[in-house]
């Protein structure tokens, strides 16, 4: 942490204890033009952070530490195709994926949009050729079903976004997505299908990953018995970069599409690892996703900080993760569509963020990522908002709903908006004492009665939440949420001096999987070198299959 970043951030201590005694209810009073002065607006989309524990001068203090950290001057390197991935010696160019402007994007001064496109256009013709029939089965006949297997950024991407865009699907086509090793998984989502109308996607960029090749040999060996080994050929596609592994699983090279180093695979789903995507939305309804990503990537590199969505996401998740030691972050989308959004974001957030040394490899004095969890709503408030309105720990919320539905009914609509705008009032306002026993004495209660009871009823209020509206949850709008919290994470990780693009985090566990897999599959191993929890483990479960 420089020492300007540390000056910053103890001025915004010094700050809180001026403002950490005053109520979000009470800025509201005191200033009813409040909404207007702490929303921003990206065409329909409104960000709307008015509940929080923010004055403007908060806003400065914040803002103040975003230039000490240099977050303008790291965010235009970012886009320069500087290697800001410092531990892995690349560029983070994600943002080239969804850039149909035509403009250059350059890594180690080469325009990297060239490729880009050739790509896109590859699994533009090939999504269009699979949802037209003119590419089928081995027994001719056209694919109904889509089965993408892949793991992590190779998985929860596309899944989440497949089933949120599912009003967008061709009618007659059905996306499916494997991630899980546990053979559960597959067999619940093969059941039923007509394997010969059903294509796989292989997605794993060395095509070693241990759970998805795992997943996909079962799926051959499926197709083979099924269908005759000639047959794999034509209901196998992959997105990898290893072209002879590819080749000796039995994959055409004109069905293999590849991308570059620089795209993480948490940030891949604009690309190629997005085909099942586009296949099932079609190329015009792909392209449209990656305008919307475009779009906040434009805002994010031209709008001025106070008015910039990602930076101000960001800042307010600082304030409240370092400056009130608030450990965790909700995200409910009030759209049953969005169910895996919060999933989709522990991964870019926490695997992002989830580091405890700087850029430099030094140890951090500074909490970084928060837990990020959520559920759509109303749902949740039938079960864990009982904690966010009054537990004892305060949790910040994003709420995210659209103005109007697509493909549902508009009545529900209305309902469902309503519970939505009235959680975010209910976790600002609260209820106090004296209006609980206004309420119970109202009902008849004995003053005992109310005495027991009134304690319970109290809602503290004062929780803050963000509320992200906007007209329809369409391709180009999800493209956005996307990348909204996409340059958030990055953002802070700027402020927390912090390398986003890296997972070093993920190694060790599918290290030590590669060494134990065998003492678990054969029972007559030794466990010597195992470590004794381990090795007892192993020596239960024996127990329980010798049972």
């Amino acid at each position: 942490m420089t020492h300007t970043v540390a000056t910053a951030l103890a001025a915004l201590e010094a700050h809180r204890l001026d403002v950490g005694h005053r109520d979000i209810a009470d800025l509201f009073r005191e200033d009813p033009a409040r909404f207007g002065k702490f929303s921003a607006r990206l065409d329909d989309l409104t960000f709307d952070y008015s509940k929080h524990r923010v004055t403007e001068a908060t806003l400065a203090h914040l803002l103040a530490l975003a230039r000490a950290a240099k977050l303008e001057e790291r965010r235009d390197a970012l886009f320069a195709g500087e290697h800001v991935n410092n531990t892995e010696d690349r560029a983070a160019m994600h943002m080239a994926l969804r850039n149909l402007a035509g403009r250059p994007l350059r890594v180690d001064g080469v325009d990297v949009m060239p490729d880009v496109e050739a790509e896109r256009a590859k699994v533009q013709a090939f999504a269009r050729a699979v949802r037209e029939g003119a590419i089928r089965g081995a027994t001719g006949a056209p694919f109904s079903d889509i089965v993408n297997i892949g793991i992590g950024g190779s998985d929860l991407g596309p899944a989440m976004a497949a089933r949120a865009l599912s009003p967008f699907v061709r009618k007659g086509l059905r996306a499916h997505f494997i991630s899980n090793v546990d053979g559960a998984d597959i067999a619940d989502t093969l059941a039923g299908l007509d394997l010969a109308r059903t294509l796989f996607i292989v997605s794993s960029k060395t095509f070693t990953t241990q759970e998805t090749m795992a997943n996909a040999a079962s799926a051959r060996a499926r197709v083979a018995e099924a269908l005759g080994e000639k047959a794999v050929g034509d209901h196998f596609a992959a997105v990898s970069t290893k072209l002879d592994l590819v080749a000796k699983f039995g994959i055409r090279p004109d069905r293999v599409f590849g991308f570059r180093d620089w795209v993480g695979g948490r940030y891949s789903m604009w690309g190629p690892i997005g085909t099942a995507l586009a296949i099932a939305i079609g190329p015009e309804g792909f392209d449209d996703f990656l305008r919307g990503g475009q779009d906040v990537d434009t805002h994010f590199r031209e709008a001025p900080l106070q008015d910039n969505i990602p930076v101000l996401m960001a800042l307010l998740g600082v304030w409240y993760r370092n400056v009130w030691g608030f450990a965790a972050h909700a995200v409910i989308p009030y759209d049953q569509r969005l169910a895996r959004f919060p999933a989709y974001l522990q991964q870019l957030d926490m695997e992002s963020n989830g580091k405890s040394v700087s850029r430099s490899g030094a140890p951090l004095r500074i909490a970084t990522a928060p837990v990020i969890w959520g559920e759509p709503g109303t749902n949740g408030q039938h079960a864990f908002f009982q904690m966010l309105h009054q537990g004892t720990d305060v949790i910040p919320v994003d709420f995210l709903v659209a103005g109007e539905p697509v493909e549902a009914d508009a009545r529900h609509h209305a309902l469902l908006v309503a519970n939505c705008f009235a959680q975010s009032e209910a976790l600002m306002l609260g209820r106090s004492r004296a209006e609980v026993e206004k309420i119970l004495a109202a009902q008849g209660l004995s003053k005992p009665a109310i005495e027991a009871l009134a304690p319970h009823k109290v809602f503290p209020g004062n929780r803050p939440s963000s509320t992200l509206l906007y007209k329809a949850l369409t391709p180009r709008a999800l493209g956005r949420l996307i990348a909204l919290y996409e340059h958030k994470v990055f953002a802070q990780s700027v402020i927390w001096d912090i390398n986003a693009f890296d997972q070093w985090g993920v190694e060790l566990g599918k290290e030590l999987c590669t060494r134990l897999a065998p003492a678990v599959e054969d029972g007559t191993r030794p466990l010597a070198g195992l470590d004794p929890a381990t090795a007892g483990l192993v020596a239960a479960r024996r127990a329980l299959l010798a049972g």
